[in-house]
């Protein structure tokens, strides 16, 4: 239970998972499935869902096929089109809170403020924003990449006298019907929400700094007839999934140049039917497939034939009362901006105060990028376990965080066995596996190039790669299956 006060010598929870995303979620389900009863979900949201319950702007889908972006042991027969949108996927995963018996474990409107590891009592003490405390054995930090969403450092940009907001927070209270809207930021969602709007605006200036590859979707809805074979014949969605696997696998590694090159070719073939040919030139990516995040989409491109759409790819200088100023001195006057500039991707647990042996911080410890091994666990914070952290995005997430949910399990498992009370992963067993990290990673040519911002990958002035598995799905499954008794001290 929550309570008031000052760290104390009991425990009030055997493990504490901080976020109800997907990976809080899941880890839930397999605790409970281990046996493991004693423990308690944080989310300072309002709801279950994570990245799937904050981004409710219009178009909001996945980029995986949700055959594939669900949970393996919880097959949905009925996602009624091969990626799901956001609705269907938070309506799924608050369907597996219910069905696993999570909700009771979950406390929601609870933001953590910090978390504090007590050396002589080997627990940890988590304080939420209220003030109150929680002593636990264990804690799993469920936080993930899409946590705190970036404001862009822009001159002036509270100078706006209009409407503006932040994608990942979409105002529904805002009408754009007959107003001259601008959007900072074209990326993976942009892509997705702009052909949502196009035709509800009088104007739409789109301010894009470097070029994305987006690629066909193909996401046609799944017909009646497929629907119901999906239902009677469950095999067929395990057979999507598993081609769905194999395809992504493949793909995530971004080696296989013949694949890629198709891709690109698919890319440029969806740009060739714009029309004008400044447009077309500046919507052509300069960088290799991959070296960026990959978009997707069956209806982007066709916006920029409608009269009203402008794309911008002069540098902005500033904001003013009346709108966009670009470095050509020409003002561009909105209604409303929608900021559409991503989120802290290279944070991850670092985004709250954390606390481990000798009262060292996880950003010092991080001072050159965040680090663990197999993205799970960091030298120096015992009994801490991550999901989806430091180098573990790669394909399907959920298929990842599958994997480091086992491992975890496997992991807790075995101190319970042993009569182990603290765990910490050793130093130099984290400092080999994230140098070969590295090495791998400069293996992989697309990644070396000059790409415009390239934050989503890279961390801080080390220039580390700090979000990517550079290798396979199954080369992860594989690592995170391996018995490491010795790699713990």
């Amino acid at each position: 239970m929550l309570r008031g006060g000052n760290m104390t010598n009991s425990i009030d929870q055997e493990v504490l998972i901080i976020g109800a995303g997907s990976s809080g979620i899941c880890m839930g389900i397999q605790l409970k499935k281990a046996g493991i009863e004693d423990f308690v979900i944080l989310d300072k949201a309002g709801g279950v869902g994570g990245t799937w319950y904050h981004n409710t702007y219009p178009g909001a889908e996945c980029d995986v096929q949700s055959h594939l972006y669900s949970f393996s042991f919880e097959p949905k027969l009925d996602w009624s089109r091969p990626f799901g949108g956001q609705a269907e996927i938070l309506q799924y995963l608050n369907f597996c809170t219910d069905k696993y018996g999570l909700r009771d474990r979950i406390k929601l409107d609870t933001e953590v403020a910090s978390i504090t590891w007590d050396d002589s009592n080997e627990v940890w003490t988590t304080v939420t924003k209220a003030g109150e405390s929680i002593c636990s054995r264990i804690v799993v930090s469920a936080l993930g990449m899409f946590n705190n969403i970036v404001w862009p450092k822009i001159k002036g940009r509270e100078l706006f006298s209009g409407e503006y907001f932040h994608s990942a927070r979409w105002n529904h209270n805002i009408d754009l019907h007959g107003k001259k809207v601008g959007v900072i930021g074209i990326a993976a969602s942009a892509i997705q929400f702009v052909p949502e709007i196009v035709d509800h605006v009088s104007e739409l200036h789109l301010f894009q700094r470097t070029a994305n590859w987006v690629v066909p979707k193909n996401n046609t809805p799944y017909t009646e007839q497929e629907l119901l074979a999906f239902r009677e014949e469950p095999s067929l969605v395990a057979a999507s999934r598993n081609e769905t696997y194999r395809l992504w696998n493949t793909l995530a590694t971004f080696t296989e140049k013949e694949i890629l090159s198709k891709i690109e070719k698919s890319g440029l073939a969806r740009i060739a039917e714009v029309t004008d040919p400044k447009t077309r030139e500046a919507l052509t990516p300069q960088h290799p497939f991959g070296c960026k995040r990959p978009l997707f989409s069956d209806v982007y491109y066709p916006i920029f034939n409608k009269k009203h759409v402008r794309l911008n790819t002069t540098d902005i200088d500033s904001i003013t009362s009346k709108g966009v100023i670009t470095s050509d001195g020409l003002l561009t006057e909105l209604d409303v901006l929608i900021y559409s500039t991503g989120f802290e991707t290279t944070t991850y647990l670092s985004a709250i105060d954390v606390k481990g042996k000798n009262g060292v911080s996880i950003r010092d410890a991080w001072s050159d990028g965040p680090q663990a091994y197999l993205g799970i666990s960091t030298h120096g914070f015992p009994n801490l376990f991550m999901l989806y952290g430091p180098n573990t995005n790669q394909g399907c997430i959920l298929v990842m965080i599958e994997e480091q949910v086992k491992y975890i399990i496997r992991r807790l498992e075995t101190m319970r066995a042993e009569g182990v009370v603290m765990s910490d992963i050793k130093k130099d067993v984290m400092r080999k596996f994230n140098d070969q990290l590295q090495d791998d990673i400069k293996g992989i040519d697309v990644w070396q190039h000059a790409c415009g911002n390239d934050f989503y990958y890279r961390a801080g002035p080390s220039g580390r790669f700090v979000t990517q598995w550079p290798k396979s799905m199954d080369d992860f499954a594989r690592e995170t299956a391996k018995l490491d008794g010795n790699c713990y001290e």
